[in-house]
């Protein structure tokens, strides 16, 4: 049976070449490609005392308040996983500490209100954290 043009067979490179191109318009999940470049590590240290992660969590530049509540963060960069469930890549940790309900419903942790610098700032300094 001679193939026809309308044939999946006939144009099987025709459509691998068109998925190709297609996929060449990408530039990978945005959770990991984010842009960290105006981000600030010393800002962000700044802001989880002052967004309250001081209450709850533990950070090894924070001498007072030491919250216990949530987990310690003081190897936070080397963890594989946030809250347990997501990822630990940049573009993940700058949604979680700003909306962590949303990402993980049941979370103890709040939404935090906080601008798209300071979720760079927060995440930069987080992605710092690891043993000295």
């Amino acid at each position: 049976m001679p193939r026809t043009p309308s044939s999946p067979r006939g144009n099987t490179g025709l459509w691998l070449v068109l998925a190709c191109f297609s996929l060449m318009g990408c530039d990978g999940p945005p959770d990991r490609t984010p842009t960290l470049g105006d981000a600030s590590v010393e800002v962000g240290l700044r802001l989880v005392t002052e967004k309250g992660c001081v209450a709850c969590h533990t950070f090894p530049d924070v001498k007072w308040p030491r919250g216990g509540l949530g987990p310690s963060l003081q190897d936070f960069a080397r963890q594989g996983l946030i809250a347990g469930q997501l990822p630990n890549q940049p573009g993940v940790l700058m949604q979680f500490v700003r909306n962590a309900p949303g990402l993980k419903p049941g979370t103890a942790m709040p939404a935090i209100p906080m601008t798209d610098q300071e979720a760079r700032d927060v995440t930069a300094y987080l992605l710092t954290l690891q043993s000295r």
